[in-house]
């Protein structure tokens, strides 16, 4: 890989679904022997939650997998993420209404794309990935965040490398 690649997920509270997100492509990225390479963040666009860690559903789902979420902490989504991020990756339209809002209104040009997470499984029927802080279906969110992030980190395999 020519250089690193910078992906921030963004959800509405940064505790459940962006966490998880993180978490989970760090792992694989370091399964993949890319850990160097992909530098992988989180954050919301709500600020009920700051400071705080992952969801206690989205801890078990990580825990069941074996995935780290060490140091993890919930945080705003902000203009440095924005202009940095190679992907910013929304969990849902809402989520995209939101940061889309936010570049405009700060007059930020983002160097990367812009994209929903469901955009990376086409052969699924859902628009958004569901929100388990409302569903209760952690399960469910780990299992498309899984799937999404192994083809996410195929899409930055092929697009940056040298």
């Amino acid at each position: 890989m020519a250089s690193k690649v910078n992906v921030v997920f963004v959800c509405l509270g940064n505790i459940c679904r962006s966490p998880m997100a993180e978490a989970v492509l760090r792992h694989l990225a370091a399964r993949r022997g890319l850990e160097q390479a992909v530098v992988v963040d989180s954050a919301g666009t709500g600020d009920w939650h700051l400071g705080a860690v992952p969801h206690e559903g989205t801890r078990r789902e990580l825990d069941r997998a074996g995935i780290s979420y060490e140091g993890m902490r919930a945080r705003l989504v902000d203009r440095d993420d924005l202009e940095r991020a190679d992907y910013i990756v929304v969990m849902d339209r809402a989520n995209e209404r939101d940061v889309r809002e936010l570049i405009r209104a700060g007059g930020i040009v983002p160097q990367g794309k812009l994209l929903r997470f469901m955009e990376l499984l086409p052969d699924e029927e859902l628009d958004g990935v569901p929100d388990p802080y409302y569903t209760g279906d952690f399960e469910q969110t780990r299992r498309l965040v899984a799937a999404g992030c192994e083809a996410l980190l195929d899409r930055i395999e092929r697009e940056f490398s040298a």
